[in-house]
Formats: structure tokens, C-alpha cells, sequence
């Protein structure tokens, strides 16, 4: 009679890694920095937790490197567009609303940080520049204003379409929760854009 042997699965660093950051995303979305756990993040991934300082470094630097990824991932999923700025409204709404975990991430940071500078801060104002200019071009072209630099115009964006994601409470306290009420702040940010953005 032939004995089977115990099978064995071959190591794969990619998969692992991705399973890691997933669950990192996961975590310190629900938790911050400083709340977030190592062993959880490991079990949630079913990975060793050396590994993960292997791959990612300390717990910081694994924060950093997960908001980092998930910035770039928005970047090329609805890049800056000052020719249609109201699609460029829904089209960041639609993504935070697919992907809340982003403005967990980035509310976190600024709970954590505070006004102190970022570990990656050089290299979130190159990310950021690439908007600036793209907003800034939009005003070289006539096609926006530039009685707000550009700088400001992204900032104020920014927080028009974001609030009612990173504060969801608030929403449907001064808004409401229903469809209709959504739709409704939607074409209002909406029209706030377009007003704010217009020459």
C-alpha cells in the first residue's frame, strides 16, 4: 500500500506580500497607526510576522508604504482633468465611495502626525505637483479660473468631494442617508466645483 506524502506548497513572496498589504489596508484603516497590530495584521494574512518586517519594515513604515500605494493607485484611476471638472467630481466620488479605505488611511495620518512632516513628505509633494500642474495648465488654457492658484484650487476640491466620506455621520445628519439625498450632495459638490473652478 503506497503512503501519501504531506503536500507541500510552494512559497510564493508575491502572494504573500500582497496578502500582507491587503490585510494592512484593512487594518489600519479600522484602527490608525498606533492601534493597528502586527499579530493581526500576520493572522489576517496568514503570514509570519518577521515577514512582514522583512518586506514592509517596522509598523510606520508598512503605514507609509500602504498609503503611498493606495495615493498612486488614485492617481492613475482619476487623474486631474480641468476640462471636465464636474466628471472629474463624480469620478472621485465614485472611487472613495468604492474605496473608503483611502480616506481612513490619509484621516488617520492626520490625527497621528499632525502638523509634524511626513516620513515620505518629499515624495507626496511630487505626487502632488503632477496635479497642481495639471490644474495649472487648465488655467494657462483659459479653461479654469486663476484667481485661486492652482495649489488652493486642488485643496478646496479636494475637500468639497471628500467630507462627506471621511465624516459619514455628519452626512446623513445634516443631509440625510437616503438615495435621493446622496444624489442630491452629489449635485451640489457638483455645482460648488464648477462655480469654484470656473473663470
Amino acid at each position: 500500500m503506497a503512503t501519501s506524502r504531506p503536500r507541500t506548497t510552494a512559497r510564493d513572496p508575491e502572494a504573500t506580500k500582497a496578502r500582507i498589504f491587503d490585510a494592512a489596508v484593512t487594518e489600519f484603516a479600522r484602527y490608525g497607526i498606533a492601534g493597528a497590530r502586527i499579530d493581526r495584521i500576520a493572522a489576517e494574512a496568514q503570514a509570519n510576522k518577521q515577514l512582514i518586517y522583512a518586506y514592509f519594515g517596522n509598523k510606520a513604515e508598512l503605514f507609509t508604504q500602504v498609503l503611498g500605494r493606495r495615493m498612486v493607485d488614485l492617481a492613475a484611476a482619476v487623474p486631474v482633468d480641468p476640462d471636465d471638472v464636474e466628471g472629474w467630481v463624480d469620478r472621485l466620488m465614485d472611487y472613495h465611495a468604492a474605496h473608503p479605505e483611502l480616506l481612513r488611511l490619509l484621516y488617520w495620518e492626520g490625527i497621528e502626525y499632525g502638523t509634524a512632516e511626513l516620513p515620505d513628505e518629499a515624495e507626496r509633494q511630487e505626487h502632488y505637483a503632477r496635479k497642481v500642474a495639471a490644474l495649472r495648465d487648465g488655467q494657462d488654457r483659459g479653461v479654469i479660473t486663476d484667481a485661486i492658484p492652482a495649489a488652493d484650487l486642488l485643496f478646496l476640491l479636494v475637500a468639497l468631494t471628500n467630507w462627506a466620506t471621511v465624516v459619514p455621520q455628519m452626512s446623513r445628519i445634516l443631509i440625510g442617508a437616503g438615495d435621493d439625498d446622496r444624489a442630491r450632495l452629489r449635485a451640489s459638490v457638483k455645482e460648488a466645483a464648477r462655480r469654484l473652478f470656473a473663470r
